[in-house]
């Protein structure tokens, strides 16, 4: 099973993850921020990823940080994890229904960082997640694993729902990006001979 495992320390922040790729999403996390707990959860079980994650950070000051550097983190996870990158499908995309909301994800892991989301909030919070670090979340994601990240809801009432499929779809289709390709076998999914 490719596997890694990341700590993460900073004046603000101290993160511990477990990563397992090949899992069957089991997951065991605390970051203090519940409903960011229910996504990650969401992401371990849809991506079939075996996860743990123990985070704690400055949440007295703001939920910014924690939040960010979550993504951050779990970004350098799966790119510890995948490795050298050879043999993997490298992109991977999902669309997500949950009830009355569609989101999309979309994945490259082709060592540029960079993520779009288009996520549009009523509320500035939901349950106790400030809405507006979902997308910190994403570009720290983004930027610790170098890779691409699109995200958008395309319709949808709840934010709540906006929340979880966009988490839902981004987890598989991370899944589908991470995966081997027997066809590519150790090939460089690239035709730069560089990831």
């Amino acid at each position: 099973m490719r596997r890694a495992v990341i700590d993460r320390r900073t004046k603000e922040t101290r993160i511990a993850i477990r990563l397992g790729l090949e899992g069957k999403g089991r997951y065991n996390i605390r970051t203090g921020i519940r409903f960011l707990d229910h996504m990650l959860e969401l992401f371990a079980r849809h991506g079939a990823f075996d996860l743990r994650i123990e985070a704690d950070g400055d949440l007295d000051v703001d939920q910014h940080h924690t939040v960010e550097d979550l993504g951050i983190a779990l970004g350098e996870a799966v790119s510890k994890a995948i490795g050298t990158r050879r043999g993997i499908n490298r992109a991977g995309y999902f669309v997500m229904p949950m009830d009355e909301t569609l989101a999309v994800a979309a994945v490259d892991l082709g060592g540029r960082p960079h993520a779009v989301v288009d996520l549009k909030f009523r509320v500035a919070r939901v349950g106790d997640l400030q809405t507006e670090l979902v997308h910190d979340f994403f570009d720290g994601f983004a930027l610790g694993a170098r890779a691409n990240v699109h995200v958008k809801v395309l319709y949808g009432r709840s934010s709540h729902h906006h929340v979880e499929a966009a988490f839902k779809a981004f987890a598989r289709a991370l899944r589908v990006a991470c995966a081997k390709d027997k066809q590519l076998a150790r090939m460089l999914p690239s035709t730069k001979g560089l990831l």
